[in-house]
């Protein structure tokens, strides 16, 4: 059994593969104790090799888990596993907790060209979870509340406070609110558009990561790019996916 582990900022998620098939998934927060909660995951399970990716894979490869760990990045993983369950695809989007990725992708999967924006939180999900908080709503009703939104009203600024800002002066301004967080949807999609732009967009298009749950971030990037991305029935596990599909390539 190969244990793939997405070890990411605000979550963690557990996929274990066994005879080339997924045996279990779960996912939980990350909080500030990785290790414990990674250790809370795989309870009760005995997997002969551990695969970790993501920001505290490094993390567990230096702590005894009782089972030999090894580490690949989050591009590799994504990689692996968008190319074993979507052999078409060639470009990636995943947008998490604090970072977001575009990945290009070759036939058979090899990585040709990717950029990645980890030195902002701006247009993650960190961003909407704030953003959320701003409008006394959590986190999985901003979405469908921004989605009943008349017009996408402008926000210049996507640093977190500036955007904060902005908002706050558009209520302050008598602006319909639903407007005003459809705004906000509206820059994130921007700001990842570009990306996709630079990268070189090929569809179809694999979003992927916690904030592909949201559904006026998929309405207004479809509405962007004339095109619906393909969303995996679990977007935030295709990074642990990944990383068990390189267990198993490497060690069974």
């Amino acid at each position: 059994m190969i244990a793939g582990l997405d070890i990411g900022s605000r979550s963690i998620e557990l996929v274990l593969m066994e005879d080339g098939r997924v045996v279990h998934q779960e996912k939980t927060a990350t909080t500030f104790q990785p290790i414990d909660q990674v250790r809370k995951l795989i309870d009760g399970y005995t997997p002969d090799h551990i695969v970790a990716t993501g920001y505290g894979r490094n993390l567990i490869a230096e702590t005894d888990m009782r089972a030999p760990v090894d580490t690949i990045t989050e591009i590799k993983a994504y990689a692996l596993g968008t190319s074993r369950l979507y052999p078409e695809a060639r470009t990636i989007l995943d947008i998490g907790g604090q970072d977001t990725k575009v990945i290009s992708l070759a036939a058979g999967g090899k990585v040709t060209k990717f950029e990645m924006n980890d030195r902002c939180a701006a247009g993650t999900g960190k961003f909407l979870e704030h953003m959320a908080n701003v409008f006394q709503l959590p986190v999985p009703e901003f979405g469908p509340y921004a989605m009943d939104g008349t017009e996408a009203l402008s926000i210049n600024r996507m640093c977190t406070v500036f955007a904060e800002t902005e908002a706050v002066s558009l209520m302050a301004q008598g602006h319909d609110p639903k407007s005003i967080a459809r705004g906000l949807h509206a820059a994130i999609v921007q700001r990842t558009a570009a990306m996709l732009k630079r990268v070189g967009l090929t569809l179809p298009l694999i979003f992927a990561g916690g904030v592909a749950r949201n559904p006026c971030v998929v309405h207004l990037l479809s509405e962007n790019l004339s095109s619906a991305p393909v969303i995996p029935e679990n977007p935030d596990m295709l990074g642990a996916h990944g990383a068990a599909l390189h267990g198993l390539q490497r060690y069974l």
